[in-house]
């Protein structure tokens, strides 16, 4: 969501050789879709007059064959529904819910759109993250409401991590974020998208009137760099994962 969709095209546009296809303004309200060589990769849409007060952000969604029933998992779960399933015309179901930590996290039923289908490229999607300040009851969620099959990484004092998967076929990840979480920054949902060189990105975010939050940083999963969007849209840029250059 952003408070200025022609100008986050043109910001995405450019370092991330984005396209847009838009639809039906009156079925999609001027929801954009983003392609990456062809295919999508994410999606974006202008905040309404009601949501002025809330700030620009990038929303992970997980698929679901139901969405009635991944949304009545998170509340049985001991998390909550932000908003309920509600159908998105010849495209799917889409709801909102929180997790027992308070992070926000979107459901997709695809009908028949599926989601992004382009990863681990430049201008494609990276990775996913949930920063919580509850590790052990983040990891308790998401098996109970989702089912996840979760790995834990490491579980030191030092470093703290788990992800969906092991190894190869991991999908996203849970930090402890507890000791370096800012205080009034609620635990979050963290979007990754890749890049060709997140040092050079870096610098071009600038450029085009972003700004550089930290980094960028060499880690074992690549060069990361947390960015603002011009309108304050948070988003990690990510380039050298294992295996795909």
């Amino acid at each position: 969501m952003t408070a200025d969709v022609h100008q986050a095209q043109e910001f995405y546009g450019t370092l991330l050789g984005w396209e847009f296809q838009g639809g039906d303004e009156e079925k999609y309200g001027g929801y954009l879709m983003a392609h990456k060589n062809g295919l999508p990769v994410a999606g974006m849409m202008q905040k309404q007059p009601d949501m002025a007060d809330m700030p620009d952000v990038w929303t992970t969604y997980l698929g679901s064959t139901s969405a009635d029933a991944s949304s009545a998992g998170a509340l049985a779960a001991g998390g909550s529904v932000f908003f309920p399933p509600m159908d998105v015309p010849d495209q799917g179901i889409m709801g909102l819910v929180g997790d027992t930590t308070g992070a926000a996290i979107g459901i997709w039923q695809p009908q028949p759109m599926s989601g992004f289908e382009l990863t681990y490229e430049p201008g494609a999607p990276y990775w996913f993250e949930l920063f919580t300040r509850d590790f052990a009851g983040a990891q308790a969620f998401y098996r109970e409401a989702f089912d996840w099959d979760i790995t834990v990484v490491s579980d030191s004092d030092e470093f703290r991590y788990a992800t969906l998967g092991k190894d190869a076929d991991s999908r996203a990840g849970i930090m402890d974020a507890s000791a370096f979480l800012p205080q009034g920054v609620p635990d979050h949902w963290r979007v990754y998208l890749g890049v060709e060189d997140a040092v050079a990105a870096a610098k071009q975010v600038v450029a085009l009137g972003g700004a550089i939050l930290s980094g960028p940083e060499d880690t074992p999963y690549g060069t990361v760099v947390s960015i603002a969007d011009p309108t304050g849209a948070m988003v990690l840029l990510a380039s050298g994962y294992p295996g795909n250059g």
